[in-house]
């Protein structure tokens, strides 16, 4: 059953919940759903469509994040590791992670059809990821779910590819993880609004 809620208050309600547990409040087939409707219908520059959008539930969520794990391990001073471990474990106790990929392929067709732009389309492309993040970042919030926005690449992208089967040539942008809600998100702290907004013409 689609969410009711209106969309600017997902916008306002939606938050970085760090603490989540592996109780989803939908099915998979709704998750699904969500971000099948984000591929299809969040905008991007040109209409590229470049987003790949990996979805990871359960035990492939959990294995992600002990590959993670294992590749940050070695990187990390010893006396360091536990905090980091920990950290790691509140996102693998989650129910999943999407993986926002793009698809240079698309990118590079438009810089070759529209060279006028060609410096600006890499960065057009990151802008699509953003959009997809952001969207399913709220619609998951309007599903009752906590999420919280990761970005552990580019350490762990080719354990991830070869793992699951992902191009190499796909560049991994962020990771949202999602689950259950088991704590409260922090406080919200925001800057006046007069230095981040103007109006002109009304």
């Amino acid at each position: 059953m689609a969410s009711t809620k209106p969309f600017m208050e997902a916008v306002k309600e939606r938050r970085t919940y760090y603490q989540i547990n592996n109780k989803a409040t939908v099915s998979d087939d709704r998750i699904e759903e969500l971000v099948k409707e984000a591929v299809l219908h969040v905008p991007s520059s040109f209409n590229s469509q470049s987003a790949r959008l990996v979805v990871l539930l359960k035990k492939e969520h959990e294995t992600f994040w002990e590959m993670v794990k294992e590749v940050l391990k070695p990187q990390v001073p010893e006396e360091q590791f536990p905090k980091t471990e920990q950290k790691l474990d509140g996102f693998k106790a989650g129910y999943g992670t999407i993986l926002f990929f793009e698809d240079p392929k698309p990118v590079n067709n438009l810089q070759t059809a529209f060279p006028l732009y060609a410096q600006h389309f890499p960065q057009w492309s990151e802008h699509t990821s953003a959009m997809h993040q952001f969207t399913l970042w709220t619609a998951l919030e309007a599903e009752g779910m906590g999420a919280n926005l990761q970005h552990y690449n580019p350490i762990i992208d080719q354990k991830a590819q070869n793992h699951w089967n992902v191009p190499q040539e796909w560049s991994l942008k962020a990771q949202l993880v999602f689950g259950g809600r088991a704590g409260e998100p922090g406080k919200k702290e925001f800057q006046p609004v007069e230095e981040r907004m103007f109006v002109y013409g009304k």
